[in-house]
């Protein structure tokens, strides 16, 4: 009886030292703090980089989405992707080393085309043909090439406001550029997808 709840009592502070970062390892909470603004795009031209682009990325925790360093990841994402210096419409966790379900979008379906950012994206759905058109990737520099895509997708992600699972249904370029960054979550870039010519 004794063994058992010693053995009860080790579990659960093994289970509250992995919940002690907030859901995040030490390693991402350094590259989150310690970066400026704007992060580091990992490239396909570095073996180091690439590694983690192939990587399959994790789902973040509720107490992750609910921190103050998912809010600071996703400045520094937004910051990253509108910088003069990458001007990208789209950009993944991976892409800047964090290995997790994130991306932040710019939302050309929306007044304003915003950007905005999705913890724990999927695609739920899609619809239609797929249809061609011209892709690049901050990951992939100096490079284009002619993907097909959905144009009708659903997306699901957690929320950061409630934390409830939100579904949505998104439509045009928007769709390409979801299915663009949920691609890099799942360890694959738009140039294994290339049409042939």
């Amino acid at each position: 009886m004794d063994v058992k709840r010693i053995l009860m009592a080790a579990a659960v502070v093994a289970g509250l030292a992995g919940c002690a970062g907030g859901g995040w390892t030490k390693e991402e909470k350094a590259l989150i703090e310690g970066q400026g603004a704007v992060m580091r795009v990992l490239t396909v031209e570095s073996a180091e980089d690439l590694a983690v682009l192939r990587a399959v990325a994790t789902e973040l925790p509720q107490e992750a989405v609910a921190s103050e360093l998912y809010r600071a990841l996703a400045e520094k994402m937004l910051a990253t992707v509108t910088s003069p210096e990458q001007d990208g419409v789209g950009i993944a966790g991976p892409q800047v080393g964090i290995s997790r379900r994130i991306v932040a979008v710019q939302r050309f379906d929306k007044e304003g085309e915003p950007f905005e950012v999705y913890p724990n994206i999927r695609i739920t759905a899609m619809r239609g043909e797929k249809e061609p058109g011209a892709e690049g990737c901050l990951s992939v520099p100096g490079r284009r090439g002619e993907v097909l895509r959905y144009r009708d997708i659903d997306i699901s992600y957690l929320s950061p406001e409630t934390l409830q699972t939100v579904t949505e249904r998104v439509q045009g370029f928007t769709a390409v550029i979801f299915q663009h960054e949920c691609d890099h979550l799942d360890g694959v870039l738009y140039i294994d997808k290339l049409v042939e010519e």
